[in-house]
């Protein structure tokens, strides 16, 4: 495959095909006086599954017509995409069905399953091919790759749209890298409407793909395994400035801070854009972080503040 940036009528488009399903969420300023730049965040904690995977869902299964959807749809993913499509699925009376490794934490399971998704457990090996092929005997429907997708990609990239217009002077965007699609569908968008924007993506310690993937003297033999898709890769290049890695222990810093000052509830992938911020690294002036979802485990929570340092991204 090979993509070109997704183009804004597109993400314009879409923008007012989700508006139906989704919160436009707020802008806010992070509180806090010695932070290195003018810090924003981009609340999508608050979308009805907690999580902004809601817009790409919503937008993959309303550019469908009925026809296409008689059959149903289905994905792989042990996030929250998988609850997003499902939640997208039910209102839209649709059948749904997931494909999770089996080692996914039953917590995930759970709460896919009262979404109304069929969960078909596989092992990791065979979970893990299906974000390669597309495919999986037995499902039925159309498959929605959870990432690698121009409408999914499209769907999120309705983020950059609305930061661009709740902060027409906004200097630099941070976005969580995942498997590439959303960084790049906001980059789409941004790069769009303005140019001379930074668009930085970010990463953790504990699971670097992309900074991996950007190491010109290497070959990452373990591609698959950390799903470093080289088209999204090479869409990364002509649009994204950069990126930037973040500790662990920044991380949850900043999820503990962003309760702390402005009582908002991130998960690990929501903290790694603020750590980002807050490190300095991302330079001056006003820096929109968007933090990407709230769906954290309330164990992991205590830990951080009991100064701990749990797994914040699976």
């Amino acid at each position: 495959m090979k993509y070109d940036p997704i183009r804004i009528e597109e993400i314009r488009a879409a923008q007012k095909r989700i508006a139906i399903d989704i919160i436009r969420t707020p802008l806010v300023k992070l509180n806090i006086d010695d932070a290195p730049a003018e810090i924003y965040l981009k609340l999508e904690n608050l979308q009805p599954v907690r999580s902004f995977k809601i817009r790409p869902a919503s937008n993959a299964l309303r550019s469908m017509d009925k026809k296409q959807l008689e059959n149903g749809v289905w994905t792989v993913s042990a996030g929250n995409f998988s609850q997003g499509l499902a939640w997208m699925a039910k209102k839209l009376n649709v059948k749904c069905t997931v494909a999770l490794s089996e080692n996914t934490p039953q917590t995930k399971i759970e709460k896919t399953e009262k979404l109304g998704a069929d969960v078909r457990k596989l092992p990791s090996s065979e979970a893990l091919n299906i974000y390669w092929s597309r495919t999986y005997p037995g499902i039925e429907g159309v498959f929605i790759h959870p990432s690698n997708d121009p409408a999914v990609m499209a769907g999120g990239g309705t983020i950059g749209l609305e930061i661009v217009e709740d902060l027409p002077d906004v200097d630099t965007i941070l976005v969580p890298w995942g498997c590439g699609g959303f960084t790049c569908g906001v980059a789409s968008a941004v790069k769009a409407l303005k140019p001379n924007v930074k668009v930085i993506a970010c990463e953790i310690e504990t699971s670097i793909k992309l900074g991996n993937a950007l190491k010109p003297d290497e070959i990452i033999t373990d591609g698959r395994r950390q799903l470093v898709f080289p088209e999204l890769v090479d869409l990364y290049k002509k649009i994204v400035d950069r990126n930037l890695i973040v500790s662990l222990k920044e991380t949850a810093e900043s999820i503990k801070l962003m309760i702390e000052r402005n009582c908002v509830v991130s998960e690990g992938r929501g903290g790694v854009s603020v750590a980002a911020a807050l490190s300095g690294r991302a330079g001056k002036g006003k820096i929109a972080c968007i933090v990407t979802g709230g769906n954290i485990e309330p164990e992991k929570l205590v830990q951080i503040f009991e100064g701990k340092l749990p797994n914040l991204w699976e």
